[in-house]
Parts: C-alpha cells; structure tokens; sequence
C-alpha cells in the first residue's frame, strides 16, 4: 500500500503551527540557540544553533510524533498506532504515545542499533524487528496498521507532523528576531516544511535553504521534474535524511516556500560532525550536522545571521567512531598507509623511527608476516597515524619513501 494524503488534506497554515505549539507546551523543550565563533568567522556573520539534538529523545521527531498522536479520535486511539523507522521517529512515537496513554508498535530494521532499538523500547513502545531495510520495515507496518486497525504514524506525510515540526520555526524567530537565513537538513521534508510554513507567514524575507546528502538527494530531481521522484538505492551515512522520495504534502510547500535546496558529500558531513563535537562540545548525528556541512563547504554563500538547525543527536556510537575518522581524515589529521619492510629483528622500531622523527602520533599497528603476497624475508605493516593537516601527511609520506619503504597503499 502506499501512503499519500495529498489529495486529501490541505496545505498547512501558521494557525496551524500555533495551535500545535499550544498542543506541545510542557511536552517539548524549548531547545537552546548556541552561537558559533568558528562558524561566524567563517560566514562573516552571526552563526547560530537552533540545538534540537538536546530535544527529549534527542530530536525534533517527538514535536510531530505528539501532535499527530493528540489529534486522533477516542476509538482511532484504543486502535493502538504504528510506526516504521531505524531510530527518530521511533522514539518520537513511542514517548509520545506514552505521554498520551495510548499503545504503540514500531517496525525497526534487524540491523538497528542496538541503543535505538533500546530506547524505543524503554519509551513504553513493543518493538517489532522486520526486514533489513527501511522501505522493508515500513511495508511490514502498513500491513499491521490494515490487519489490526492501528493508526500509521508517517514520518513526515501529514500535516500534524508537519505544524509539530514548524514549531522549531516560531521558537528561532523568538530567539533570534535578526536571523536573515535558516539552514535545515532534508529528508522527506516534513522538518523544513513546518519550518517554512512558519517562518514566511511571519517574516517573508527570511531565507530557508534546505539540505540534502549527495547520495540521497531526491528533491533537487523532484523540484526539477515539478513532482515527487524517488531516488534509486539511497546511500548516506546520515540516515536521518536517508529518503528516497520526497513526502507528497511536504514537497508541496517546500516547492512554494523554500528558496534553495543544497547538497553536500559524505566528507563535508563528518566534517561537520567532528567541528559539532571539537569546537561547540556537541553531540549531533550526520543528519542534524548537514546545515553545518553546507555552511563549511560554501560560507560565503549565506546572509547572516544564520541560523542552522541541528535536528537530532542520537548517533550510534560505532558509527560515530567511524565518522570522527572519516571527518579527520578529510581534514589530513589521519593517515592510514601500508607498506612492506624486511622481516628481520629491530625493523619495525626503525620504521617507527622514521614517524617519531616527522612527529606522526601511531595510533594502531597491525604486522603481517605470512601472507602468498609476501617474499620468504617480507613483512606488511599497516599504520593509523594521527597528523597535523595535509601539509604533515605529505612530510610522513615523503620521510618514508626517502627511508626506502615502499608505500603500497
């Protein structure tokens, strides 16, 4: 069954969105606005965190998930409600069915992380675990929701969701009355929807510049073709906006009422997500670092002051291990390099040597010595460095083939 309400529900309204933000008081956080003296030099101009990492269950979703959830009928809500997702919506659905003592049910993929699929669980929700992907998980909630009558709680498909997420909009224009451009990450559109609904009914000459990840950008193509395109096998670490076609009622409005929609690679993301952690002391997932991304990648392209939407922080932490990685890498602060070196005693101190001399910090050595690929007398030596920018790889690179070690990778 596919799921589509656009035919049927009108656009939403700023009334809406007030009513919603009536609806949340006492439920959700007013969540901080955090300055940014990196980013402000960097743009020229204010730079500013609208921190819904710090929301209760660590992202917007429980804005949406709450208002969708109140506005049922009495018999819609002893039907019980059901949800499809690998982490935000999850929990945003569970506390908020909690909250309103209504039963809930979320489908998860089998390979969730184990603390989502935890937290799900301890928000009051029975987790299901169906299918290895997400478009699985959902179907298998479709069928649930037409089998025992459940009510489909939709990510980002509804206009509840929707005026529950612009209430992030009314919050930043009361904490920052002066901001000229607010940059929101996108996946199916229900956040930057209710944000622009908000914010252009009462301040029409603030920009709203959404963002996608290069590997899953489906409404540059869909606003090209004038109507929602799904986007073939999406791939992004930032699986908050992993979507792979846009929401019908929020590609309606984010068609009126958002100026510009940007991409920004894998290396941008964990970038971003490294300067969230180093320079701000803030943890936030790829997807909620995606404004972040876009403001590095291109700062001269914002008016300020800026206000970037850093929508959730519930990031697994082997996933954040291997972005950090990933983001000093990209920024030349970790090389990994293989090379092969006589297999005779004392060897591997006198490559090691060579690093100390070059100032390279050895975080990890794995030592190879019997391999097909190898000569009676070789060796492979794999090494994680920590270095200072690309100018210092560079030098590592140079001090070892001057010793005579052959990089092979």
């Amino acid at each position: 069954m596919s799921y589509s309400t656009a035919a049927l529900i009108g656009p939403v309204t700023l009334d809406d969105v007030r009513g919603a933000r009536k609806m949340l008081s006492g439920v959700a956080r007013v969540t901080a606005m955090e300055g940014s003296r990196h980013l402000s030099q960097l743009v020229g101009a204010p730079v500013h965190f609208k921190c819904e990492n710090l929301q209760r269950t660590g992202s917007f979703k429980l804005r949406g998930a709450y208002v969708r959830i109140a506005g049922l009928l009495p018999e819609q809500r002893a039907a019980g409600v059901v949800a499809a997702s690998a982490g935000n919506h999850a929990q945003g659905v569970a506390l908020a069915s909690s909250l309103l003592g209504v039963r809930s049910t979320v489908f998860m993929p089998k390979g969730a992380p184990l603390p989502k699929i935890s937290a799900t669980r301890d928000y009051g929700a029975e987790v299901r675990l169906h299918g290895q992907v997400v478009d699985e998980t959902l179907a298998a909630a479709q069928e649930y929701a037409e089998r025992t009558g459940a009510v489909f709680i939709h990510p980002f498909d509804h206009p509840d969701i929707i005026a529950g997420q612009g209430t992030v909009g009314l919050e930043i224009l009361e904490q920052c009355p002066e901001v000229r451009t607010i940059v929101v990450g996108i996946g199916g559109g229900g956040l930057v929807a209710g944000i622009a609904v908000a914010v252009k009914a009462l301040r029409p000459d603030v920009r709203i510049v959404g963002v996608q990840a290069e590997g899953a950008a489906a409404y540059p193509p869909s606003l090209a073709a004038g109507r929602p395109v799904a986007v073939e096998n999406p791939a992004t670490m930032a699986d908050g906006i992993k979507v792979g076609r846009p929401g019908d009622v929020p590609f309606g409005i984010v068609g009126e009422l958002v100026d510009e929609v940007r991409t920004v690679s894998e290396d941008e993301l964990s970038t971003a997500l490294l300067l969230c952690l180093e320079r701000a002391k803030l943890v936030v997932e790829p997807a909620g670092a995606s404004p972040v991304a876009a403001l590095l990648s291109d700062p001269g392209a914002f008016e300020g002051p800026v206000v970037a939407v850093l929508s959730g922080g519930n990031v697994d932490p082997v996933l954040m291990q291997g972005v950090l990685r990933h983001g000093m890498a990209a920024q030349g602060r970790y090389l990994a390099v293989r090379l092969r070196l006589t297999d005779r005693p004392g060897a591997l101190a006198t490559l090691l040597g060579v690093l100390s001399v070059v100032d390279a910090n050895v975080l990890d050595v794995s030592h190879v010595r019997t391999d097909p690929r190898l000569g009676l007398t070789e060796a492979e030596v794999e090494l994680h460095l920590e270095t200072k920018g690309p100018e210092h790889c560079a030098e590592v690179g140079r001090a070892l083939r001057e010793a005579g070690y052959p990089v092979i990778g």
